[in-house]
């Protein structure tokens, strides 16, 4: 049968202005992308927009469009130093397969993607976030101002 599947991508510099950064923000971003804290933003997005919700096909842009939505207000947030891509594909859930690939070239050290695979009764969630860390000049001591 054929199986509906919207895939909705949106590219976005994670604050179009200045960011003010200290010593403890440029570590992290050295330190490399945050899984972790990637996923916990991921969820929440997820959880606050398809909670108690059963497969619409009207209504799939508009969840996805809040699942982006929410998901780079709770990235900006975390006020990393990063600029992200994400993707979102929800799709029915009636046992058909999906197959997805990516590939990437960038600085393995720095930057990374985090994945979350989300499911209820009627369709399941995938969402991927693509981070690439913001070259930084660093300084000792000093807040730097970085303009993305």
């Amino acid at each position: 049968s054929i199986v509906p599947v919207i895939h909705n991508c949106f590219f976005c510099a994670q604050v179009r202005s200045e960011i003010r950064l200290t010593m403890t923000d440029i570590q992290e971003a050295l330190e490399g992308f945050s899984v972790e804290d990637t996923e916990t933003v991921i969820k929440s997005a997820i959880g606050s927009v398809l909670t108690d919700a059963d497969y619409k096909p009207a209504k799939i842009n508009d969840w996805s469009n809040s699942i982006i939505s929410a998901a780079l207000n709770g990235l900006q947030s975390l006020n990393r130093p990063y600029k992200y891509a994400i993707t979102v594909i929800l799709m029915q859930k009636n046992g058909a397969g999906l197959v997805s690939a990516a590939s990437t070239y960038w600085d393995a050290s720095r930057d990374g993607l985090c994945k979350v695979m989300w499911e209820n009764g009627t369709m399941h969630c995938v969402v991927t976030v693509y981070g690439t860390s913001v070259n930084i000049e660093t300084k000792e001591d000093e807040k730097l101002d970085v303009a993305v």
